[in-house]
């Protein structure tokens, strides 16, 4: 049967469907979220997405400090000596790592500038990369007694690691993030933190980010170097690949031992602490991008937008337009005093020059939750134009679904309008999900046949595993990169494992999720 349903005109050249990766990019670019820096593999985060990224941090930090971490700020340089001391933390970053090895510029005669040869540093500084190093130097000072734990701390900051293939928010040379790192004085403890910090991370996904995750733990091949145990969310983007969202990281006393964070216990023996890392970034910002986004442009979920609601006055440069600005400004003060999930609602009245179609356009891509125009028939109505970025088309008639409600009214309804488009958001995208993770597939040739055969987005599949270790383990990691497959992680709630391990035919001992990723 033929669709006779109007076709709609989407803001985007280049649709989700036909190239996902330029499409991301173009999101990028309409909805003004960052551009090229110029320096590379590093970007410029500009407004909106930086007001995005403030908004995940401030939900975020209040997560962490009602779990009585505390925050504070280390050095950007860490000394060499310090990753030498953790053999295989150094090896896990060593690739990736930025390196200070002189203090001064002297002019080199032809106009430019070289390092002077006379400033050398006696030991080189690596810009940093993660602060596990240089935080445990400082909780080797702080940590005496059993009293003095657990020690919580946690910073926001930027990293640098050195990438090769970069693309925004997802994979920078530098980033933003915050890094949580804790002592402990019994292995019980730092894994009850460990797996604290994971589900604040689950929490702030699902319930701040709209964002469905799938918490577990990743394999051996796949741990932070030097941790005894990772456990990560991982995400499914719209073209079926995951994103590692957050990780948790149990460090056993590797640590503790490189950095000497000892302790006196009730009965005076000196122990090794047990410590734990933690961290989110701005790889965040992509991770809604590709799971909210549409072929419009960006859809924030209201929780971290920086405007939930955009109130755009049609103005015609006429004396009436004063009565026009004053009634939505009236407007824009009545709703700030309304509280949505759980905040006062955050109001933009935008009185930018510009034709208002093309101010209206210029929201729609840069994904606000709700737009509300306003024009002088309106305003003799009492009424809005309301533009909900969730549900911006009507399918039977090809046009945008502006519906027209009473000022009053609508002044009421913003903040339930605002949860069911928080609640929209996360279905929509946990019912993608969990439509395309696909179990049951018992062997490695359906494996392979499977990824083969369903296009460009096949989604996950969950496998039974042995969970082999060293070299048998090596020789799965390279059947799965034949494939371009990773394992994602063991989930947390999966179901025990009932058959053989479909790498080695062993009887398998856990189920694990294979996925390509970013």
């Amino acid at each position: 049967m033929s669709d006779n349903r109007p076709k709609i005109r989407h803001a985007l050249d280049v649709k989700r469907a036909d190239d996902f990766a330029k499409w991301y990019q173009a999101v990028i670019s309409a909805a003004d979220l960052a551009e090229e820096s110029g320096v590379r593999g590093c970007m410029v985060i500009k407004p909106w997405g930086y007001g995005i990224w403030e908004r995940i941090q401030r939900l975020m930090d209040d997560r962490i400090k009602s779990a009585g971490v505390q925050n504070t700020y280390f050095p950007i340089f860490i000394p060499l000596a310090n990753f030498e001391r953790e053999a295989a933390h150094v090896e896990g970053f060593a690739k990736e790592m930025a390196v200070v090895t002189h203090h001064r510029l002297i002019a080199d005669g032809e106009g430019g500038l070289i390092p002077d040869p006379e400033a050398k540093l006696e030991e080189p500084l690596v810009v940093r990369p993660t602060s596990e190093t240089i935080i445990g130097d400082a909780m080797a000072r702080w940590v005496q007694s059993w009293r003095d734990l657990p020690l919580k701390l946690n910073q926001w900051s930027n990293v640098v690691r050195w990438e090769m293939r970069t693309r925004m928010f997802l994979r920078t040379s530098e980033f933003l993030w915050q890094e949580g790192h804790t002592a402990h004085a019994s292995r019980e403890d730092a894994l009850a933190e460990t797996h604290r910090a994971l589900e604040m991370y689950r929490a702030c996904a699902e319930e701040d980010l709209a964002l469905p995750v799938i918490a577990g733990e990743k394999p051996e091949n796949e741990r932070f170097p030097g941790a005894d145990e990772t456990w990560s969310i991982e995400a499914m983007m719209q073209d079926g690949k995951a994103l590692q969202a957050g990780t948790s990281h149990y460090l056993g006393t590797n640590f503790a031992k490189a950095a000497n964070i000892r302790y006196q216990d009730h009965e005076g023996t000196a122990q090794f602490c047990h410590t734990t890392s933690w961290g989110t970034s701005t790889r965040l910002v992509g991770g809604i991008i590709m799971t909210h986004g549409d072929d419009d442009g960006l859809c924030v979920p209201p929780r971290i937008a920086p405007h939930q609601v955009v109130i755009l006055p049609m103005l015609r440069d006429k004396p009436e337009d004063k009565d026009l600005i004053a009634y939505c400004e009236e407007l824009k003060a009545s709703l700030g005093a309304q509280t949505g999930l759980g905040e006062p609602v955050r109001v933009l009245l935008d009185l930018k020059p510009g034709k208002a179609s093309a101010k209206r356009w210029d929201w729609v891509r840069k994904g606000a939750p709700l737009i509300c125009e306003v024009g002088p028939r309106d305003m003799e109505n009492g009424q809005v134009a309301l533009i909900r970025r969730d549900e911006l088309w009507n399918a039977e008639n090809g046009k945008l679904a502006t519906r027209f409600i009473q000022r009053a009214q609508f002044i009421d309804d913003v903040p339930k309008l605002l949860e069911d488009v928080q609640a929209s958001l996360f279905e929509r995208a946990r019912e993608r999900r969990d439509a395309n993770i696909t179990r049951g597939l018992g062997t490695w040739d359906e494996v392979v046949e499977f990824f083969a055969s369903n296009g460009k987005y096949p989604g996950w599949v969950e496998v039974q595993w042995s969970k082999p270790t060293g070299t048998a383990l090596d020789e799965v990691v390279e059947q799965l990169k034949s494939q371009k497959l990773t394992f994602r992680n063991v989930p947390k709630d999966s179901d025990p494992a009932d058959g053989n391990c479909i790498f080695t035919g062993e009887p398998a001992v856990e189920r694990i999720l294979v996925a390509r990723a970013y």
